[in-house]
């Protein structure tokens, strides 16, 4: 086993997985993530994208092949200690919104700063910060079963983005959003990612969710296909002396 470069603060080599019917879920796909960088893992439906960002977060475990955050194996981790590294140190944004219905608002975006041992009063200063931001701060003292599906997701962004995570993995975040309203959030999400150091991977079958990222890595039945170079977006802080990670077929 050998250690992953020390620039990259996620890495993987080899990844398979297959689903529970025996059906291939990824096979062979490696990857390097630099600190801070937002990379797009693109792709069709199906294309392995969701299992991809799974596994290399520790929620799954690949049938085989490496995972390493900040030169840590997390594919040897117990399954209590992967726990506590996703729940420490990365966000994670399903495509549908998923929230405590006896939880307000702003408890619900502050939950994961609270189970971190956060004190109640500086979680829910940082949860309001995300909730004006994502323009759901006036439903903060609401219940979810008030807000439409779109403001629901909002507040799961504000729920990952509050505690700051070294990490924020993204599953198509815009998915349940009107057109309208997904230049808006995905902005203040890279926004966000820049200003504060968070390493973005996110999983889009969009091309123009994919545009506001650093790279995009492309998948097609759970194989890396190849890796697209984007110009900067404009108004967007560059990146500059990025490098190119390798990966496998």
């Amino acid at each position: 086993m050998v250690a992953p470069p020390d620039n990259d603060v996620l890495w993987a080599r080899a990844l398979h997985y297959r689903y529970d019917d025996g059906s291939p879920g990824l096979s062979g796909v490696s990857l390097g993530v630099r600190e801070g960088e937002i990379l797009a893992v693109g792709g069709p439906r199906g294309s392995g994208k969701t299992t991809l960002l799974r596994c290399l977060s520790g929620l799954v475990a690949a049938r085989s092949g490496e995972v390493w955050f900040n030169s840590v194996p997390v594919h040897t981790m117990s399954p209590v200690v992967r726990e506590r590294l996703r729940r420490d140190r990365f966000g994670w944004i399903d495509p549908e919104p998923v929230l405590v219905p006896e939880l307000t608002v702003w408890e619900n975006a502050a939950l994961p700063l609270m189970l971190r041992g956060t004190g109640r009063r500086r979680s829910r200063t940082a949860a309001l910060e995300w909730l004006e931001r994502l323009d759901v701060g006036d439903s903060a003292r609401r219940h979810p079963d008030r807000l439409t599906q779109a403001e629901r997701q909002r507040v799961c962004i504000a729920r990952a983005l509050a505690p700051a995570p070294a990490v924020l993995f993204a599953d198509e975040p815009t998915a349940p959003l009107h057109r309208a309203d997904r230049a808006h959030v995905l902005r203040t999400l890279t926004t966000a990612a820049r200003s504060h150091g968070i390493t973005v991977v996110l999983g889009t079958h969009d091309a123009q969710t994919a545009a506001l990222a650093d790279r995009t890595v492309s998948l097609l039945d759970g194989r890396s296909v190849r890796t697209v170079h984007l110009p900067p977006v404009p108004g967007a802080a560059e990146s500059e002396g990025r490098a190119a990670c390798s990966l496998s077929v």
